[in-house]
């Protein structure tokens, strides 16, 4: 048979605190990604300048990057 493992309060705390984050930051950021995005398919649609929906794309790519970043991260260290 396996060897039981105890877990101290102080594990506990750390998994459920982890978890809570990744409950919090993971879709704020998603939500931040697709703002973004919907303001360069916006502001492409109307016409207006191209070197602005350029920037904001490229603040689109970096941000999925960030948000991919800090869930492997949370991930990673509720996993700990």
């Amino acid at each position: 048979m396996g060897e039981l493992r105890h877990v101290t309060l102080w594990q506990a705390w750390y998994t459920a605190s982890m978890q809570t984050l990744i409950h919090i930051f993971v879709p704020l950021g998603f939500a931040a990604v697709a703002l973004v995005l919907c303001m360069g398919l916006w502001n492409m649609m109307r016409g207006s300048s191209p070197n602005l929906s350029q920037k904001l794309m490229r603040w689109r790519v970096g941000l999925q990057f960030v948000v991919i970043v800090i869930a492997m991260v949370l991930v990673y260290l509720a996993k700990a």
